[in-house]
């Protein structure tokens, strides 16, 4: 299924494939038409990728030179631990492309480097609606029964 997958760090030349992963990320989340992304906040998401004073990184899915997924995740420090940890914030598949072995990839990647950088923990959310990617997360992390609680100031 994943036969020709490559994940790799993201590039500077992949801009346009990457916005239209992004949109079809943020709209799956709600957040399309009028509650779209500011346009700042999409420039500035992809400017931090290649800042090496930011500690967000970003990792796409490619065969045959197409992008048919991506990951952004972050390293933070901790109030329990004293290695800083991962948080995997983003991760989304081409919808024609799941259940082909992209998005275990894409989180395996995320694993790998994460334990390149010496992090002994990657943790992230998804909505309890999402149940095709909560059946692929159960088995590739431990669900710890926790609810996130959220306000904008």
């Amino acid at each position: 299924m994943s036969e020709g997958l490559q994940v790799r760090e993201i590039q500077r030349g992949d801009r346009s494939a990457w916005e239209r992963l992004w949109e079809g990320y943020n709209a799956f989340y709600g957040r399309s038409g009028e509650t779209r992304l500011a346009a700042d906040i999409t420039a500035t998401t992809w400017e931090r990728f290649f800042d090496p004073a930011e500690p967000v990184f970003a990792l796409v899915a490619e065969r045959e030179d197409r992008l048919l997924g991506l990951s952004h995740y972050l390293f933070h420090r901790s109030t329990t631990s004293v290695a800083p940890v991962c948080y995997l914030q983003d991760l989304f598949t081409e919808p024609a492309e799941r259940n082909r072995g992209i998005g275990r990839a894409l989180i395996e990647a995320v694993y790998r480097a994460a334990t390149a950088a010496g992090v002994r923990e990657v943790y992230w959310q998804t909505h309890a609606s999402n149940g095709p990617g909560r059946r692929l997360y159960d088995t590739v992390a431990e669900h710890l029964g926790f609810i996130v609680y959220d306000r904008e100031l």
